[in-house]
């Protein structure tokens, strides 16, 4: 559900065919210490870099992982741990889901609502579920919202690992599998001892310290739309960089398009004066929240919310006029050839 989001930098030729994949990944330092791995999970396009001793042992428990991930978490798949909990309403889990869970819990509390992981059964019906895409009748949105759809549906009792659905209601982590995966990846790499290295999970991103030459990794910001060649670059060190927006997936009708963040209040394509927000935080799983959490909010309220968590997390907003605003905590690593607005604290 995430945006790409570009590495920015010269690697070598064999490279150059990840851009068919829509991004690139590279560094002009020695590659003699450097192993990565490209795969296909979650529904979206992977490419994980590392350098060291041990980079190889740290790439293989890194796929391995990704795929166990993909099996408990997919939608898709029957037997995911999420597939048969939607199906039984009810159901012993495993820790990660309990941590997936209290996280969109926290996120949805603190946003009012505007992340709510129970999104699901109105993804299927739009379609976006099973890329069979159509416009709904209003009472068929209705009838979710108001019977199958919120968080407290969603009961978690810690003691037993068992996680109650009610009303029929149906989860989907596709707006946080992502962010945890890459946190997930990031400790195996420390396991091993993996210092330098860049994990790009479609639109996530996630940092391991430096480049080897002890610069930032340069991370490219992908526009949103033709306005722009690229949003901006940011210089990232041992953080997630986490992009939403609402032109990756969608479709038309009737002369109108159709994206897929859909606002939990209305149950249809959030009208957010929004149409790209990029999250910087050392914690992925709560920035693959609030990515979806702050677009379906809005400029204003995304800012309002960042004031009170400034501590936590920055941000890069481009909104429907074309105007970029960046936080204030990312001025000293923030670069871009268009105008932009620094938000203060």
């Amino acid at each position: 559900m995430k945006r790409k989001i570009y590495m920015v930098f010269v690697f070598f030729a064999v490279m150059l065919l990840l851009a068919a994949c829509s991004g690139t990944i590279s560094d002009s330092a020695s590659y003699q210490e450097e192993s990565s791995i490209e795969l296909n999970a979650m529904d979206t396009y992977m490419a994980l870099r590392a350098y060291g001793e041990n980079r190889n042992e740290a790439l293989d428990a890194a796929k391995t992982e990704i795929e166990r991930l993909d099996d408990m978490w997919s939608v898709g798949k029957e037997d995911s741990e999420v597939s048969i909990l939607n199906e039984n309403q009810e159901g012993e889990v495993s820790d990660e889901t309990i941590e997936l869970i209290e996280c969109a819990q926290k996120i949805s509390e603190e946003t009012g609502g505007a992340f709510d992981i129970t999104i699901y059964p109105l993804m299927d019906l739009w379609g976006f579920a099973t890329k069979e895409y159509q416009v709904p009748e209003e009472s068929s949105i209705q009838e979710i919202l108001m019977n199958k759809m919120g968080m407290d549906k969603v009961t978690v009792d810690k003691s037993t690992h068992t996680v109650t659905l009610s009303d029929g209601a149906q989860i989907d982590f596709g707006g946080v599998a992502k962010g945890y995966t890459s946190q997930s990846i990031a400790k195996i790499f420390e396991d091993y001892g993996v210092e330098h290295g860049i994990i790009s999970l479609g639109g996530n991103i996630q940092a391991i310290g430096t480049r080897i030459d002890g610069s930032r990794w340069r991370v490219g910001i992908e526009a949103p739309n033709d306005h722009f060649d690229m949003v901006g670059t940011y210089e990232a060190e041992d953080e997630a960089i986490i992009t939403s927006g609402a032109y990756e997936r969608y479709f038309e009708e009737g002369g109108k398009t159709y994206h897929h963040i859909l606002d939990p209040e209305t149950g249809k394509p959030a009208e957010s004066d929004l149409i790209s927000v990029t999250i910087v935080s050392n914690n992925g799983t709560e920035a693959d929240c609030l990515s979806t959490a702050l677009f379906v909010l809005g400029k204003e309220k995304a800012i309002a919310y960042w004031k009170e968590h400034s501590t936590e997390f920055d941000f890069i907003l481009v909104d429907e006029e074309n105007h970029i605003y960046i936080s204030e905590g990312i001025e000293n690593h923030f670069e871009s050839s268009y105008d932009y607005e620094e938000v203060k604290k």
